[in-house]
């Protein structure tokens, strides 16, 4: 745990385990990753529910995108999981833990699933993870998780992941080109002295 208050020093990107999956960080020189951010970030499904803060439309795109990932990891305040099968290494999607607070000691959590790995609990598994690492090794109390009003599917899985339903926050979400240009959203949390959630 040394260092891990000290957000000048270089932090080192963790690998996770568990309910059969590999937690790993993205390479921005791997043409394969960048294909797979690519293709996670235009999925039509993905940007009807997200505003990514690096608009990404090309694969140069996505691979700026990723290279900014990785100087945030590397400063410990957005640790960006590339979510694997941990039996064949095939990719599924992400799961991360944003806007880190080492002195507050909270984070924001949020995930995505490639097409073709959806229903298979892909994101349930992978935030159970990455949270229950958050909680525990890496020293946060809270996690926060927002998603848009109407993403049912994201509430599920934040209800299912031990996220409490917190209120509504107006606004919250931005929204280019739709008629309003932020949107609300739920907001769901979780503390460390909250109850491990049952296996996924």
């Amino acid at each position: 745990m040394a260092g891990l208050h000290d957000d000048t020093r270089p932090h080192t990107f963790p690998e996770l385990h568990g309910h059969g999956l590999r937690l790993t960080s993205w390479d921005p020189d791997s043409d394969a990753h960048v294909e797979d951010w690519f293709r996670g970030l235009t999925d039509p499904d993905f940007v009807r529910w997200n505003t990514p803060l690096i608009p990404v439309e090309t694969r140069d795109d996505a691979r700026k995108s990723l290279r900014a990932k990785a100087a945030q990891a590397a400063k410990g305040v957005d640790l960006t999981f590339r979510v694997t099968d941990a039996a064949d290494g095939t990719a599924l999607g992400v799961v991360s833990l944003s806007a880190i607070d080492h002195v507050f000691r909270t984070a924001r959590v949020g995930y995505w699933v490639l097409p073709e790995a959806r229903g298979r609990g892909v994101a349930t598994r992978s935030l159970v993870v990455a949270a229950r690492w958050g909680l525990t090794e890496l020293g946060l109390y809270r996690l926060d998780l927002g998603h848009a009003i109407g993403h049912d599917a994201s509430c599920r899985i934040a209800e299912r992941c031990g996220f409490r339903y917190e209120g509504t926050l107006r606004g919250a979400m931005p929204a280019p080109g739709s008629p309003e240009p932020f949107k609300d959203a739920h907001l769901h949390g979780r503390i460390a002295s909250d109850p491990e959630p049952a296996a996924p």
